[in-house]
């Protein structure tokens, strides 16, 4: 195999992941992908800023702030400041925010234990996957 046919047989695959949670996420009328990866970010339990969640999603920053804003209006997500930061804010579920994730998420994850079991060396494909990652984003 080439590089070429390498790179083209790993976009379809990347895309076709992609487009399986896309799939999922149209199941409850999510508007994109992204919407659906943002939910699973801030549905860890921790804190993000926005500008992270972009960063390790590759989420436009024009997108997520769009996306933000409507989960923050509907009372999903709550703002606050980061200690320091003039611009950058902090993003978490509210209670009903992090119920509205569960909801979407749980079958989600239930989904992906079943698929996990599957995997022969789930730590050595990741390993080789981050590796690909960082050296295809010097491409940038």
């Amino acid at each position: 195999m080439d590089a070429r046919t390498f790179f083209y047989r790993l976009g379809k695959l990347v895309y076709c992941l992609d487009g399986a949670y896309n799939e999922y996420g149209k199941n409850f009328r999510l508007s994109s992908s992204n919407l659906l990866w943002i939910l699973y970010a801030l549905n860890d339990g921790r804190r993000h800023s926005q500008k992270q969640i972009c960063d390790d999603w590759a989420i436009p920053r024009s997108t997520a702030n769009t996306i933000i804003k409507d989960l923050e209006n509907k009372g999903y997500v709550f703002l606050s400041q980061i200690k320091g930061e003039r611009r950058e804010l902090l993003v978490s579920l509210t209670p009903s925010g992090k119920s509205y994730a569960d909801n979407i998420l749980s079958d989600l994850y239930r989904r992906e234990d079943e698929i996990f079991s599957e995997i022969p060396n789930p730590d050595e494909l990741l390993f080789a996957l981050q590796d690909l990652t960082e050296k295809v984003q010097r491409i940038t």
